[in-house]
């Protein structure tokens, strides 16, 4: 099941350690990228080789754990100083199916208010 392109995605840049479970991966996502853990949005991890993403995520009265594992290849993550990257469920889908959303960013939504 994929997310809906609307939800709010935190990705934790760094690696953890993938023997970690929802305790662990809540007290990162509490105490290491200072976040709410009972919000609605979705925190992904990786672990070194970026083979696995972990998802962790809160509904309604328990937490979930995602996972996925490539066979081959590694996902796209991001580069930088940030510890966190906000991104939304579409870019999150992207990522999930090999894109590298940093290199090559999809063209940005613009709203206007009248037309002139």
């Amino acid at each position: 099941m994929r997310p809906d392109d609307q939800v709010n995605v935190y990705i934790h840049k760094d690696f953890v350690d993938f023997r970690m479970a929802i305790n662990g991966l809540s007290i990162i996502v509490q105490e290491s990228m200072a976040m709410d853990p009972y919000s609605t949005a979705l925190f992904v991890f990786t672990n070194r080789r970026r083979n696995r993403v972990k998802i962790l995520y809160w509904e309604r009265n328990g937490f979930c754990l995602w996972q996925k594992r490539l066979e081959r290849d590694r996902f796209a993550w991001p580069a930088g100083d940030d510890e966190v990257i906000s991104i939304d469920g579409e870019s999150l889908n992207w990522l999930l199916d090999g894109f590298d959303i940093w290199r090559n960013p999809p063209h940005q939504h613009i709203k206007y208010a009248a037309v002139t």
